[in-house]
């Protein structure tokens, strides 16, 4: 892995951190290795997406299936050269229309999932109060690491009505294991070119506790001089009592609190109707294109 030659400002916090990547082999699958996750998934993996279809021991391809179904939070995807690409064709419905606060389109895989019983309030990442599980989900972990080094290298096409995501979040099968880390988030209206004529954009990450009482609430949003229209490698170092969060091997924001539980990782991108500019016709693709998803285990080290 290439390691940047020019130092990468975000805000006032720009550091340099190099870190080791290694990654580990299984034929026809996504390259991922069993390193003894409790009773949960894989804690470390090297996806390419190059097997020719979605490696779906590891990926669920919808988002939050449980709050609807998965055939009606299925993603669009397809497998190419350049890896998963996740797209929001102008025909593909909303998501949790009756649920959702402002109608929401989504196409999303996650390395995890499960629920409750239809009827129960046991699901993942609930996004309102009193929500019941609509279609119960079997357990099924992918990839699900307890601490270590997350790489997800990727790049989006988004409007000023679309978003794209890269985070991680508590699988929630006890409810205080609920917190995320979010590794990237970007909203197109923040995309914007600085007085030099370069690309700027607003690069959210940081940790939410949601209902984790062990956690503190800390996100922020800092402009970035980086084009998301290209490939970019988002990553955090996830150890006990911290996580660094990289944007192309620069350390950008540490946080000094960390979720002390497996996780697993969620990949989508958005779109908001409501936020269509004015007289707008044709509706715009948006699209996130992951070429590489690398994980391994263990406290980062200089190489």
């Amino acid at each position: 892995m290439r390691l940047t030659a020019v130092l990468l400002t975000c805000g006032n916090d720009g550091d340099r951190l190099m870190t080791s990547k290694q990654g580990h082999s299984r034929l026809g699958r996504s390259r991922a290795t069993d390193t003894g996750n409790d009773d949960y998934g894989k804690a470390e993996i090297d996806e390419r997406f190059d097997a020719g279809a979605l490696d779906e021991d590891v990926w669920t391809a919808a988002y939050l299936p449980a709050w609807s179904s998965a055939r009606e939070a299925a993603a669009t995807y397809a497998l190419d050269d350049d890896g998963l690409r996740l797209t929001i064709p102008p025909g593909q419905p909303l998501w949790c229309p009756d649920l959702h606060d402002g109608p929401l389109r989504v196409s999303a895989v996650q390395s995890g999932n499960w629920s409750g019983p239809a009827g129960s309030s046991r699901g993942q990442q609930p996004f309102r109060d009193g929500l019941v599980v609509r279609e119960a989900q079997s357990a099924r972990w992918g990839f699900t690491p307890h601490y270590g080094y997350v790489e997800v290298q990727c790049r989006a096409t988004v409007t000023s009505r679309s978003m794209f995501s890269a985070w991680m979040v508590g699988l929630e099968d006890e409810p205080d294991r609920c917190g995320e880390i979010c590794i990237a988030e970007v909203f197109g209206a923040t995309v914007t070119t600085g007085e030099d004529g370069r690309p700027v954009t607003r690069l959210g990450c940081g940790v939410h506790a949601f209902r984790d009482p062990q956690l503190a609430e800390a996100f922020s949003v800092r402009p970035c001089p980086i084009d998301v229209s290209t490939d970019h490698r988002y990553a955090v170092d996830w150890q006990p009592g911290r996580v660094a969060f990289l944007v192309d091997d620069v350390l950008v924001k540490t946080v000094h609190r960390a979720p002390d539980y497996p996780m697993q990782l969620i990949l989508g991108v958005f779109d908001f109707p409501d936020r269509a500019p004015a007289g707008q016709v044709e509706v715009p693709v948006p699209e996130l294109v992951v070429r590489r998803v690398l994980a391994r285990t263990g406290p980062t080290t200089s190489r």
